[in-house]
Order: structure tokens, then sequence, then C-alpha cells
């Protein structure tokens, strides 16, 4: 990868994409269409298909049949398997295409997303290619005149609500454990990020999978994503997203046929300092990188940090010293380490979030304003705000921006109780010299997902979930291959 070939692809012209369904590119039936914004410059650069009811209905429909008929799910484990690998290649094959499209709509640096999307995507695919036939069912411990065997099936149609923020990588978390066991699929991708997931939908009917396995529509969630959410015929739900929308769709399943519902939702992850940190400078720059890459566009991105207080006003100093390093920009121009905001909508949010912080006590350290505002497109300083409570809304509150606020505590108790004062539990960090430390705030911190002496990271082979409001069910590793079966018992008399 280098800067002519980005440049290059960026100067292309992006076709208007349409919903595919049955294995074809169609309209929206009402014809109509929702312009596609880059975040890099403000301006319009394609459009796409304005899904409705009937849309989302109509690829329901091809993903039943397409799973009642067996055309994916009665072939070999073999053959599926040849179908995914091949899918995966051809991702790697075009990573370049897809990251330079996928920034163009959503805003991630590029050095990240060439890593974070079609490299992730093309990762998960495999992982899940190479492990499908590596699923065997159970013998149960019977009397010897009974055989009891548990059977792992598909369980049918799988809609699928992917997020803006990483598409591609996201999206293969659901699309590999559901494709890998047999299932249909519906995709619903975000309406401001849409393009790069797409673009891979076609990619694997190129590797091979049947038409009507894997449908996408695009549009509103109000819309196809209510519609799905109340279809008879999904029989189960994954999304990654807010928290108001999950509770929205659990409500959608209670209404329609109770559907397994499995989310991954919100967080507002506490990074813990302590003063026997191994690196502080180590741990200062990291625990910028964890909240300002991707502009603090990341689910388990390190939003909290809880520093000792003895070291509190010198490590508030370097992390700002790390960030001022970060450089904001054109999010194609590889020399940029922060790229820009998502969308209009979420700068205007972000920028109210440092507003209240600040009525509410905080301190700005750096950033809190909008810049680069003559390019057009949304960016945001990085922000640091010390002086935050636990109560505080910057606390309590995610943002899902560059934002970061600074706690203070003296006790490992405190620690814990900071750092457990939320609804949320998806990610955290511990950094400490001291094993037994590490181990307790480990057990202690209520998260999907804790780190030690490090943030981020985290690769296929360990699951990615939240407790509390941060959602239910595990993406990434053998764990995800569970929310995609129905166990079947035979109860078989010798």
């Amino acid at each position: 990868m280098d800067q002519t070939q980005i440049d290059a692809l960026r100067a292309q012209p992006v076709p208007a994409f349409s919903h595919l369904i049955e294995g074809k590119h169609v309209a929206a039936s009402d014809g109509g269409t929702m312009d596609i914004v880059s975040p890099i410059d403000g301006q319009v650069f394609t459009t796409t298909a304005k899904g409705t009811v009937a849309d989302m209905q109509a690829a329901i429909t091809s993903a039943r049949a397409a799973f009642e008929n067996g055309r994916w799910a009665g072939q070999s484990p073999a053959a599926r398997k040849k179908v995914l690998m091949k899918w995966a290649d051809l991702i790697e094959a075009n990573a370049l295409e897809l990251a330079v499209l996928g920034v163009r709509d959503n805003g991630t640096e590029i050095n990240m997303a060439i890593k974070a999307e079609p490299g992730s995507a093309a990762g998960t695919i495999r992982y899940y290619a190479e492990a499908l036939d590596k699923i065997y069912g159970e013998i149960a411990p019977t009397s010897s005149d009974v055989l009891g065997m548990i059977h792992k099936e598909p369980v049918g149609v799988v809609g699928a609500i992917i997020p803006w923020n990483f598409p591609m990588m996201i999206g293969a978390w659901k699309l590999g454990p559901a494709l890998a066991m047999g299932n249909s699929v519906v995709l619903k991708p975000a309406e401001t990020a849409s393009l790069s997931l797409m673009r891979m939908c076609d990619l694997a009917h190129d590797a091979g999978l049947p038409a009507g396995v894997l449908n996408a529509v695009t549009g509103e969630g109000a819309v196809v994503g209510e519609a799905m959410g109340l279809s008879m015929d999904i029989d189960v739900l994954v999304f990654t997203g807010s928290g108001g929308t999950g509770r929205r769709l659990m409500e959608y399943a209670a209404r329609s046929n109770m559907k397994r519902v499995y989310l991954e939702l919100g967080g507002k992850s506490p990074n813990i300092i302590f003063a026997d940190t191994p690196n502080l400078d180590e741990a200062a720059k990291v625990a910028a990188g964890g909240i300002f890459r991707n502009a603090g566009q990341v689910c388990v991105a390190g939003s909290r940090l809880l520093v000792e207080a003895t070291i509190h006003d010198d490590f508030v100093a370097a992390v700002a010293k790390a960030t001022s390093m970060m450089r904001v920009g054109d999010p194609l121009d590889m020399s940029t380490a922060i790229g820009a905001v998502n969308s209009e909508v979420q700068l205007k949010q972000n920028l109210g979030f440092v507003d209240t912080a600040v009525s509410e006590g905080g301190e700005i350290v750096l950033g809190g304003q909008r810049i680069l505002q003559e390019t057009g497109g949304y960016y945001m300083a990085p922000t640091i705000v010390t002086g935050v409570t636990p109560e505080a809304t910057l606390t309590q509150k995610e943002v899902f921006g560059p934002v970061l606020g600074v706690t203070p505590f003296t006790t490992d108790d405190e620690a814990v109780r900071i750092a457990n004062a939320t609804v949320y539990g998806l990610a955290g960090a511990v950094w400490t010299s001291n094993l037994s430390r590490a181990h307790r705030m480990v057990r202690s911190v209520r998260t999907g997902v804790m780190h030690v002496n490090t943030y981020g990271g985290a690769d296929g082979t360990v699951p990615l979930g939240g407790v509390g409001q941060s959602g239910n069910g595990s993406d990434k590793s053998l764990h995800a291959i569970e929310k995609y079966i129905n166990l079947k018992t035979a109860w078989i008399k010798l």
C-alpha cells in the first residue's frame, strides 16, 4: 500500500449501490435512494437504495427459501469450507479497494482501516471456514439400553444489523459463524457506512455462495431494521450498536416470533492506571491510542481513564503529550493518525458531551472543539477532560467520539467501585507491576474483556461480549458459533 495507490482509488467514481436479493442487484421497490455523504469533505459521492418493508420481506423470503431447499445448509462441510476460503481470498485480493471505499464512507484512518476492515474480515471468514468441519455432535452418558445423541443444527435464517464504525470487521463476526454453520443470512448495513460491506457480499457470490443464502438490504433502521425485527421468518437476530436500538429489537422479537436476539451494545470502558505501572510513558501512548484511534468510534474504546492520585497530574500530561503527536486529518492520507467523525450528527453529539462535561465541573486539558472545518468534513480535536466524577454524564453515557474523561482514585477498592459505577461492562484494562493486583482487578471489574498492561489487540481466538447493558452473547472465537446452532436431542431405545 502506498499513497499513489490510495489516491488513484480515491479518484475513481463510485457507482450507485442497490440491494442484493437472490443473488441479484435490485433497486428499492419504490425507486427510493439515499445520498451517501463522505465525512472526509461533507460531499455526496454516491447513492444507495433506500429500502422499503417490501424489500426486506423479499430478502427474508429469499433467505428462507434458500435454507429450506438446502442449497447451502445441505452441502457438505468440505463444500462450504471451499466457498468460504475462496471468499476470504477474494477479500484479501481486493483489500485496498475495499478499505479505500470504506474510508470514503465512514472516515476511519486508512492505516487502521486496511487491517481492521478487509484484513480482519478475511481472517475471520477463514477462521470459521477452518472450524466448521470440526464442530462435532455429542453422545450423552446414558444407561446401556439408551443412546442419547446431541445434534448441532443450523438455526435457519439469521438477521444481522451492522454498525458504521467497522462494517466489514463486525459484519464478518456475524457472517463467518452464521454461514459456516449452514444458515442463510439477511444483512442490514448502517445507513452511513454500507458500501464496503455490500461490496464484500458481492465477493461472497463471486466465491460461489448460492443465490439467496446471503441477502443485503440498505435503508433506514426505522423502516427495514424494524421490518427485520418484526419478521416471523427471522430465527435469530444479531446486532451491534446502541442500547436504545437493542431494546427496540428485543421488543420486536417479543411482538413477533420470540426470535433469539444477541446484542453487542455500548461501553464506557475503564482504563485503570496504578502508580506501579511498568512503563508509564508506554501506558500513556497506549491510553491515547485506545480512545482516539478511529476518532473514538470504537465500542471497546478506553473512554474512562482512572489514574492513581499520586501520579494523576504527571500521567495526564503524558497522555496529552502522546495525543498531541497524533495528527488529525484526511483519513486517506497515510500520515493521518486520527480520521473523521462519521457524520455531522455524531460530531454535534460529541461536542454536546464536552459542553455538558464542562458545565458539570470538568476541565478541558486538550481539544474540545471542531477542527478543519474548511475541508467541509467532520473532524474533532481529541479531547481530554479532567475532574470527571463517577456520577458525571461523561462517566455514565457513551459518547462514541474522541473524548476522554479522567478520574483519580486512591485505593484498589475505590478503583473497582469507580470502574463498576456504570450500567455498561464491555471492556477495561489495568496497568500494574503487581501480579496479584492484576488478577484481583480482572476478577473484580465487571467486563466482557479485561486487558492487563495493554489495551486492545485481542484476536479472533477469544470471545468479545458484554455484561450488564453492554449486551449478551459473544462475537469471535468458537463460542460465537453457539448463537447460530440449535441443539437437537435424539433419544434412542436400543
